[in-house]
């Protein structure tokens, strides 16, 4: 049988097949008058991982969405990472998923249903080792595959953690590393060395349930996932939402191995470079190798935690204890020239 190789299928790749955070922008502006909804906690405002809707006995109702085109060619694979992805938004805002609803396009004329039932399968996967039911979905015949999962959380209200409540004098950390976005690149342009893409597939297969655990600390401000904007683009989110700036150790950000070898190569992501134009206006100036790394597109990526300093040590032990070997990245402070100082 011939080995299937699912992204010569898509033109984009994982979420960075987002669109820009600028045409975004534009795309949602409304010249309708908004309708407040005092229940809706959490709504689109701030660009958050997924809304809160409040059920009046001191828990919220979670729903996000969250799919894409393929990002490795391995149709099971493929599923794990998009539904790990989707169920994310779930864990960034301090909830538990209850199920998963599929969201599917398969190019029915180019490629078999077998082919199909495996990424099926991956979701289903993920789900069981989220605790959740993949409890159904919606599917249609489209030009390019595409996969992922409509997900529905519960939440504490006191646990909620938003992308807008962070405040200077923290820490930052981020439990996955960077890179994901240029060894998916290599991989597209067929220049990936063997064994080098298993490293970016194990990080987004990963689930990030530690932020179940970690949304119960008072003194963790913030938490968003860092996906296809780049650890910039949601750091920008945070700190514009909060009203803060923040200065990231380049450093220490921790990043995938040889992920600047296939920099070298020409391997960037093309929602990398939309991310700088759309917010590098932002940012203190860099070196391209540190814009193209701190900008690169996740897929599936770490929570990025804002913590206040005396909660550091007992945020510290959770990670631990969950086989998380974390370095603080940098730090929030009072709002500066730049949203963002890189160093």
């Amino acid at each position: 049988m011939e080995e299937i190789k699912l992204t010569q299928y898509s033109h984009g790749a994982g979420c960075g097949c987002k669109i820009s955070p600028k045409l975004l922008e534009n795309i949602l502006e409304s010249s309708r008058e908004v309708i407040e909804y005092p229940e809706l906690l959490v709504g689109n405002a701030t660009n958050d991982d997924a809304a809160a809707f409040d059920l009046g006995n001191g828990t919220s109702v979670l729903s996000t969405t969250d799919f894409f085109m393929p990002i490795v060619d391995d149709p099971f694979t493929f599923g794990r990472i998009a539904a790990t992805n989707a169920i994310s938004d779930i864990y960034a805002m301090g909830g538990k998923p209850l199920m998963g609803i599929s969201i599917f396009g398969w190019p029915i004329d180019k490629l078999d249903a077998t082919v199909a039932q495996q990424v099926i399968e991956g979701g289903r996967a993920v789900c069981e080792d989220a605790g959740i039911p993949l409890a159904g979905g919606h599917s249609i015949d489209s030009p390019e595959p595409i996969f992922g999962l409509a997900v529905t959380g519960l939440a504490e209200n006191k646990n909620i953690k938003r992308n807008d409540s962070a405040e200077a004098g923290c820490s930052l950390f981020l439990t996955k590393p960077l890179g994901i976005g240029i060894l998916t690149t290599a991989q597209k342009q067929k220049k990936i060395a063997e064994g080098d893409i298993d490293v970016a597939v194990e990080a987004m297969c990963t689930l990030n349930k530690i932020g179940a655990e970690i949304s119960r600390l008072d003194g963790v401000t913030a938490l968003t996932d860092v996906t296809g904007f780049g650890l910039l683009g949601h750091l920008s989110e945070i700190c514009e939402g909060s009203n803060i700036s923040a200065v990231v150790h380049f450093d220490d950000v921790p990043i995938l191995p040889n992920v600047k070898k296939y920099l070298a190569m020409e391997c960037i992501p093309g929602g990398t470079r939309n991310n700088f134009k759309s917010y590098g206006h932002k940012i203190s100036p860099m070196k391209p190798e540190v814009q193209h790394i701190l900008c690169d597109a996740q897929t599936s990526g770490g929570l990025l935690c804002v913590v206040r300093q005396e909660t550091v040590n007992e945020f510290l032990a959770i990670t631990e204890a969950a086989g998380l070997d974390l370095l603080a990245i940098g730090e929030t402070v009072e709002r500066g020239k730049y949203l963002v100082d890189v160093v």
